[in-house]
């Protein structure tokens, strides 16, 4: 060791001497060291906000995060744990130098209420950021008095129920980096347009209005933005060309435009090490080929191209795309395609979803899908699919939704599809497959919730002994799999939302206990064409508070009219033994638009209401300006009519837009992005 130098060994002296130095050295630092405490008129500033009516709300709590929770209750002078120093408050950053508040974070804080221009907010002139996303602002407007926040780089007002047009001083904040106001679907963008908005943000970096009313088209001028990394457009409704440049911006990452169908544009050639990591263009009109140098985005995790009007082929280099975990090509005008051409899917080895719905793919699937076994989601119906299926499912053990339906798969139901035992979802509906199943091998997938078998060549074995008291499903399809009877486990169904028990050869009465599953949840239900003829009880009334479809056609069932609950859209009965005039009652049922009653045996007076509605449609029909909706054919055209047949219609019916479930009920394909 060094020996001490005689300055050294002074000043320790002096220490021990003098310990009142010493603690004027070490508070003196400690001052030094410690952050400034919050200054008082920002102070009262937050604590008027707090009071500015604003109350805790439940249910702005619980909105869309279970974590939410109400940070400003820690605002507060008094009390064992709050403190005066506003900067150690929730949600609260400050300075470190000079104190002043420069951050508020109050996202998911169970606030309700409204902003005024005059709120005490606005006293906060040096703030920085401010985030106030995932509250419940009761559709009050944003207030102009944001544009004298002139410091702001970051302000997030998303899915917090504001309303009304975008004030025009937004534009002003000139050293904005990040604006998201998105989830706001009351708001609008006229005045400022769109341009007026973002001329001048030349640092933007981020920019999401989903669900923004902008409703024009998307200026050139965002093609200038050479720090944009993020833009959310998504459900904008936007239309006209999308200028093709904005793809090209060296620091764009995340692009959503989805779900703007009259937005137009194409992909353009894509440079090697672009940054894009999300592209979502479903459901636009984005057209052309895909370019081969798609392939040059390796940084791609997220592309969905789906319902759009791409055409030509997939090419090959789709396969570069190693770090893809989700990919939608469905719904689009490609190429009639053979499936095996898909060899590039099989080295997408990270995906957990693939969507190639109504890809105008034909033949068998290849091997290589084997390799995806990150499979979570796996979607391929309303193609022309064919084969034995699919030793392949064996290594997709991750499956939780699996779509074959409106394919050509024939051969039995293969054993594989029993071994994926986190299967949620199950659509096999509109195939070929043969041969008898037993029920209870589905009934054996513990987190299945909905399955589809409707329409195969299958027949369905079911054991009454079966107990599916602990599995509730969802969605069920049976239709044409040669049930004689009702599934006794359905007695146990409390969750159903779906069922389709059409074409079987189900006889005799609909048992009491039916009209007893699901009573708050069942909205559709079909057991057309089978050989039902009474209801056990004479139930009359039909107990299924939320029911929107029903479908009994061609029967052999004898009773009075049932009465449906008010929710009812679709109500179709036609060809059965059904008695009795049609009750008054219908006439409330507003939801009400297909009623289907003919090839019955009903009599009296037809209802003024659908009096004035066979009027009202014999005139659009004579008129023809639109299809006709509602048609009653009486015997005799009177006020009271002798053996009346009345027939109330859809002229679309059996052909409802969208595809895929089952029967005549068609549930639309989910576009996804």
């Amino acid at each position: 060791m060094e020996p001490y130098s005689l300055f050294q060994f002074m000043f320790i002296i002096s220490l021990v001497c003098s310990p009142s130095l010493f603690h004027v050295l070490v508070t003196s630092t400690s001052i030094s060291s410690r952050p400034p405490l919050c200054h008082g008129d920002e102070r009262s500033s937050l604590l008027q906000f707090k009071k500015s009516l604003f109350i805790i709300d439940e249910e702005a709590c619980v909105l869309n995060d279970p974590f939410a929770y109400p940070k400003i209750e820690s605002w507060n002078v008094r009390g064992e744990q709050t403190s005066t120093d506003c900067c150690l408050w929730d949600g609260v950053e400050c300075d470190v130098i000079t104190g002043h508040v420069i951050g508020i974070d109050l996202s998911s804080s169970c606030l309700f209420g409204s902003i005024n221009s005059s709120s005490s907010l606005f006293h906060l002139v040096q703030l920085s950021k401010l985030n106030l996303a995932w509250n419940h602002f009761n559709y009050s407007h944003i207030p102009s008095s944001f544009g004298y926040l002139s410091k702001l780089t970051s302000l997030n007002l998303s899915g917090s129920f504001f309303s009304g047009q975008i004030p025009s001083n937004i534009s002003d904040l000139s050293v904005l980096s990040s604006l998201d106001l998105s989830m706001n679907d009351k708001l609008k963008l006229e005045n400022p347009d769109f341009i007026s908005l973002v001329q001048n943000l030349t640092s933007i970096e981020v920019l999401h209005l989903n669900s923004v009313d902008i409703s024009s088209t998307v200026p050139d001028i965002l093609a200038n933005s050479s720090f944009l990394a993020s833009l959310d457009l998504k459900d904008c409704g936007l239309y006209g060309k999308f200028p093709t440049r904005i793809l090209q911006l060296p620091k764009l990452d995340n692009l959503r435009l989805s779900n703007n169908p009259n937005l137009e544009g194409h992909l353009p050639q894509f440079y090697f090490n672009s940054p894009l990591r999300l592209l979502s263009l479903s459901n636009t009109s984005f057209s052309g080929e895909l370019p081969a140098s798609i392939g040059n985005l390796n940084s791609l995790i997220h592309l969905y191209l789906g319902g759009c009007k791409f055409t030509g082929r997939f090419p090959s280099s789709l396969g570069n795309l190693t770090k893809l975990e989700v990919i939608s090509l469905s719904l689009n005008s490609f190429d009639a395609q053979n499936a095996s051409s898909l060899l590039w899917v099989g080295k997408m080895t990270k995906l957990t979803s693939l969507d190639l719905n109504a890809a105008n793919l034909y033949g068998e699937i290849p091997s290589s899908l084997a390799n995806l076994t990150q499979l979570s989601v796996l979607y391929l119906a309303i193609n022309l699919l064919t084969g034995p299926i699919l030793s392949l499912l064996q290594n997709l053990t991750q499956l939780t939704v699996l779509e074959l339906s409106s394919n050509r798969f024939h051969g039995q139901i293969p054993k594989s599809i029993f071994q994926l035992k986190n299967l949620e979802d199950l659509n096999l509906h509109t195939n070929e497959f043969n041969g008898i199943v037993e029920l209870d091998m589905f009934l054996n997938l513990k987190k299945l919730q909905a399955f589809d078998l409707s329409y195969n060549n299958i027949s369905l074995l079911v054991n009454s002994s079966s107990n599916a008291t602990f599995q509730k499903f969802s969605f069920i399809g049976l239709g044409l799999c040669n049930l004689m009877e009702f599934p006794y486990f359905l007695r146990h169904q409390d969750k159903l939302e779906f069922l389709d028990l059409s074409n079987n050869n189900i006889g005799g009465q609909i048992p009491k206990w039916f009209f007893n599953i699901s009573t708050d949840t069942l909205m559709f239900l079909n057991l057309q064409n089978n050989f039902l003829t009474s209801f056990e009880g004479n139930q009359v009334v039909f107990l299924w508070d939320k029911l929107c479809e029903i479908h009994l056609d061609n029967n052999m069932l004898q009773a009075s009219l049932p009465l449906p609950p008010s929710s009812i859209e679709v109500y179709s009965i036609g060809g059965n033994n059904f008695t009795g005039e049609i009750s008054p009652s219908f006439c409330n049922l507003t939801s009400l638009h297909v009623f289907v009653v003919d090839d019955n045996n009903l009599s009296g007076k037809l209802p003024s209401y659908f009096q004035d509605q066979t009027r009202k449609n014999e005139e659009r029909k004579r008129r023809q300006t639109q299809k006709l909706n509602i048609l009653a054919k009486i015997a005799n055209v009177g006020d009271i009519c002798e053996n009346l047949r009345i027939r109330v219609s859809d002229s679309d019916m059996g052909k409802r837009e969208g595809i895929g479930w089952t029967g005549m009920y068609y549930k639309k394909l989910v576009i996804q992005g």
